[in-house]
Parts: C-alpha cells; sequence; structure tokens
C-alpha cells in the first residue's frame, strides 16, 4: 500500500502529533475495504500514538474516522485518500492530532464562532487537482468546531451514490443533504458563505487600513511578481485578490517555466504566495474589486471599491485580474454545469469513464483535454469552429493517432442537449454545408479560451474590443498611476512566464512613477538610499 519512502515520510509527519488518535474503521470485504485496511495498518505502525479500531458501524463502507482519543466523531474518509488525497489524510491526522495548521488566526477564530449544526459530505476523484483544498477546508473545519461534521467521499468507490446525486464534476459538496457548492473553494470561501456578516465585518478591516504606495489587484502570477518587485523597494504593498494563485489554480502541469523542470498549479500557487509572504506584503484574499475612481476624482489617491462595500487606497495601482474560461453561450451549457457540461478534464475526467465526451475547441487546451479524456472515456468528439485545428502540431498527431477520438472542424456548436438533469447530447452545424449535426453524449467539455476580467473597469479605463486593458511597453494604463500586467492586458502569448514579467515590468513602472511625484520623490529617494532598499516605507 506504501511504499518504504512514503512510510517513512508519513512515520516523520506523525512524530509531529501532540496528542494520541485513534482511527475507527467501517470495513468490508471488498477490494477496497481489504485495501483500507492495510492503510490503516500502515498508519498504526508507524506511531504509538495512533490505534486502530475496526468496530465501526456506519452505512458507508468500507470509511474510517479521525478522530482524539476517547472520541468517536471527526473526519471521516469513505474510500481510499490516495492519490492527491494522500496529503489531506495526513493533514486531518496531524490537525486531529494538535499540530497547529498554517492558517491565519483570525480564520480558525471565525470557524469557531460558526453556530448551527452543519453536515457535510465532499464527493472528490483522486485524480482531482481541485479537491484537495475542499477537503483539507472541511476537514479543518471539523476538526476545529465541534458542530461541523464532514464525510470525504472517493466517488469511484461510490458510484451507486455519484449517480444517484447526479455528480457529474468534483469537488461536489453537499451541506445537510442539499447542494452546497463545486469548484474549488478555499476555507476563507466556506467560512463566508456560512458567515452572513462576514461581508460587513471584512468591508470594515479594509476601510481601516492606511493607503498604500503599491496596492495590487489581483493575486496570480503577474500580480505575485508584482507584489515581490514592489515590495523589495521598501514601499508599503498590498494585494487584494479574489483567489491567490487565480487561474494557475486550476493548471494540471507546468513544465514551461523556466527553472522549474515540472510543477502542477496548486504547488506553484502557493510557492508564489509563500513568496510574498516572506516580503510582508498585506495579502487580502477573497476581495474583488467593484470599481477604480481615479486618482483626481478621490483626493489625491486612487481608490479601489470592494464587492463587499469596503474600499482601499493606494498612490499607484497594478491591475492583474486575470482572465477566466470563455463559455460556449449556448442553450444548455449553463443549465447542465456540472451536470455534464464541464471545465476542467483532469478533475472530471474520470467521472466520465467508459462513457461518451466532447471537447468543444480545438487549441492547446482544446486538443489536450482530447488526448486526456481519450485514456478514460469510450469516444471523444472535438468540435473546432476553424477550418482546421489549432493546436500544435506535436498534440495534433497525438490526437489524430488515437482510435477513438472523431474530429470535426468548420462546425459551431448550436445547443448542449439534456434530459432535464443531465447532458444526453450535443448539436451542431456544419458551416460549409449549414447542415445540423446532433451527437448522443453524456459529457461536454468546454475548452475556447479566455475572458480578461474586466467588467468592473468599463467606462474607467481604456480597453481593447476584446474587453483587455490597453497598456504601453511599460505596462502604463491611460490612467495616472493606474498599471495593468499579465493576461487582463493586451500584451500577446497568455503564458505564465509572460504574466510574470509583465507583473515585475508594471512594479518597476509604479516605483518609478511614485519618485517621480513632486511631493514624494524626496522622502522616496532618500529611504531608499538610506536602507538599501529594505526599510519599509510609506510614501504618503
Amino acid at each position: 500500500m506504501l511504499d518504504d519512502t512514503l512510510k517513512s515520510q508519513l512515520q516523520n509527519y506523525l512524530g509531529m502529533l501532540r496528542q494520541p488518535i485513534r482511527l475507527i474503521a467501517s470495513l468490508d470485504e471488498s477490494a477496497t475495504g481489504v485495501e483500507m485496511r492495510g492503510l490503516l495498518e500502515s498508519i498504526v505502525s508507524l506511531s504509538d500514538k495512533v490505534t486502530l479500531d475496526t468496530s465501526g458501524t456506519d452505512s458507508r463502507k468500507p470509511s474510517f474516522v479521525v478522530a482524539r482519543a476517547g472520541e468517536t466523531t471527526g473526519v471521516r474518509f469513505a474510500g481510499l485518500p490516495l492519490g492527491h488525497e494522500f496529503t489531506s489524510l495526513v493533514l486531518a491526522l496531524l490537525w486531529t492530532g494538535d499540530h497547529p495548521p498554517k492558517v491565519e488566526a483570525d480564520v480558525i477564530e471565525s470557524i469557531k464562532a460558526l453556530d448551527g449544526d452543519f453536515n457535510f459530505e465532499v464527493y472528490m476523484s483522486l485524480t482531482c487537482h481541485n479537491c484537495p483544498d475542499v477537503v483539507q477546508a472541511l476537514s479543518l473545519m471539523a476538526i476545529v468546531n465541534p458542530n461541523v461534521k464532514t464525510v470525504v467521499i472517493e466517488g469511484g468507490a461510490f458510484q451507486d451514490e455519484v449517480t444517484a446525486r447526479e455528480i457529474m464534476a468534483v469537488p461536489m459538496v453537499f451541506l445537510n443533504g442539499k447542494v452546497f457548492g463545486s469548484g474549488r473553494m478555499s476555507v476563507e470561501e466556506i467560512v463566508a458563505k456560512l458567515d452572513t456578516k462576514s461581508d460587513e465585518r471584512e468591508a470594515a478591516k479594509l476601510n481601516a487600513k492606511e493607503a498604500y504606495d503599491v496596492l495590487i489587484v489581483g493575486g496570480g502570477p503577474a500580480g505575485a511578481a508584482a507584489a515581490v518587485y514592489a515590495a523589495r523597494k521598501g514601499i508599503r504593498v498590498g494585494v487584494a485578490a479574489e483567489r491567490f494563485g487565480g487561474q494557475v489554480n486550476d493548471t494540471m502541469a507546468i513544465e514551461n517555466y523556466i527553472s522549474v523542470l515540472e510543477t502542477d498549479g496548486p504547488k506553484f500557487a502557493a510557492a508564489l504566495e509563500a513568496q510574498v509572504r516572506r516580503y510582508e506584503v498585506d495579502i487580502m484574499n477573497l476581495q474583488r474589486a467593484e470599481k477604480v475612481i481615479p486618482a483626481s476624482a478621490s483626493g489625491g489617491l486612487i481608490e479601489v471599491k470592494m464587492a463587499n462595500g469596503g474600499s482601499l487606497k493606494a498612490r499607484s495601482v497594478i491591475l492583474s485580474t486575470g482572465a477566466r474560461w470563455r463559455n460556449v453561450n449556448v442553450p444548455g451549457e449553463q443549465e447542465y454545469k456540472n451536470k455534464g457540461v464541464a471545465y476542467c478534464p483532469h478533475c472530471d475526467g474520470p467521472l466520465f469513464k467508459g462513457k461518451r465526451t466532447a471537447v468543444i475547441g480545438g487549441g492547446n487546451s482544446g486538443i489536450e483535454a482530447a488526448i486526456d479524456l481519450a485514456g478514460i472515456v469510450a469516444q471523444v468528439t472535438v468540435l473546432e469552429f476553424a477550418e482546421q485545428l489549432k493546436a500544435d502540431a506535436v498534440l495534433v498527431n497525438k490526437l489524430k493517432s488515437l482510435p477513438n477520438v472523431t474530429v470535426h472542424t468548420n462546425v459551431q456548436t448550436t445547443e448542449i442537449t439534456g434530459d432535464g438533469s443531465k447532458v444526453n447530447g450535443i448539436r451542431y452545424t456544419d458551416r460549409a454545408t449549414g447542415e445540423s449535426h446532433s451527437v448522443a453524449l453524456e459529457g461536454v467539455f468546454v475548452q475556447i479560451g479566455l475572458v480578461p476580467n474586466t467588467e468592473f473597469l468599463k467606462g474607467t479605463l481604456e480597453l481593447s474590443k476584446f474587453g483587455e486593458i490597453i497598456v504601453d511597453a511599460k505596462g502604463h494604463t491611460n490612467l495616472p498611476g493606474v498599471f495593468a500586467s499579465g493576461d487582463v492586458t493586451t500584451v500577446p502569448y497568455k503564458q505564465i512566464v509572460i504574466a510574470a514579467g509583465e507583473g515585475a515590468k508594471a512594479a518597476l513602472s509604479a516605483f518609478d512613477y511614485l519618485i517621480r511625484m513632486p511631493l514624494a520623490a524626496a522622502p522616496v529617494a532618500e529611504a531608499v538610499a538610506a536602507s538599501g532598499a529594505t526599510a519599509r516605507l510609506r510614501v504618503a
């Protein structure tokens, strides 16, 4: 079950336990049940602070609870928490054993303050890279607050439940028997959704903050690079982001970031945040910007209003709000989202094992998705609007070698059909002949590019016809003191490495802007010269 290397690592982690814990198992004679027994026995053999009780009587078998000594409730894992979820299991063991989580103290207090009965069920797959964040968040909540109960369910081991509940995307979370949410969610997002007064409190916190020298809106690679470069100048820097890492969190494999041979999105995003925090940057997560008010209209400081009612002020602002997956915008897409319509083949592909699927989009992301799915599903149909596939030749050649893939180019998707509860087909029109066609299937993966997150800037900044922020070679927008970087801008080639470089450039441009402001030039220049650009300085 666990190789020697993994056992050695796990033994080191278990050495961090401060209090004894118990594993209460409800087993059966299935193959998964036998594997679970072996896994639990291996864990027990590695620490004298862990005991195993196999007298559990839970209706979900095989499953086990990670509980404190003397208690019978805690985090329950139904099915094997391996693959991406092995880390979730290790953290559940550590946190139950009183090892402190790496979570802000105010988040822990917010969890403890939740009042009511919260019974969570989270369905995950072992190949889903979005699932661990949700699993770990709900596990932590159950460990910290006795009013929260969490069951982590591996969909492959409980297919009957997956079918009965019509779960076609993971992670999928139920609260007290009703759908609570799907997709990646942080612990802060979950708590905020449960705590109806959190927006009011958060707005008050934002309003009380002093003005920043540089405020970065967005926490993806561009925003993170901007934060590091700005903070190294010794000035006051803040980052307001909906989720740190941005869309990188939804990227599975990263193999083209220079000097990093291979990593995945969540790890890369965590590394970005760790480096930014090293410079004591004020990171404000779960913050969605709604309006930018230029300095000329706000008394000399640029103001950014947030969706929760709060606002932040700064002498300069860098907009790095990134982009999001583009919707195909046909009937059925919204109705059947997470009911057969999906956007992440790595996360949701295993749920369509042996079924028929379609991929809309013939660029790199679409063809990569089709190749990925072809090894899992029964049939893949690729639909591309252009007359030929736009992906790299090596990917196209690989796709053509697969026996269960059909490609249609020069076609327009017109509808995603369903039976009222889930997808059952897709319709498209041949653009050359005008003929309409239907394909019976169970899943549709949309992979047609990105939309810049600039809706809140319309009427404030100059945008391109595609909605991108227009910037010059140094990241300047048409507003003094407002800069932009990354996928949200007109800079070509939406790549992580390019976004990071543009973020660094925007930070340098913002600093250059600050030192050239008549009232601020002397204080900034003197402070930087005296401190070697390491002192924390307020320009205002």
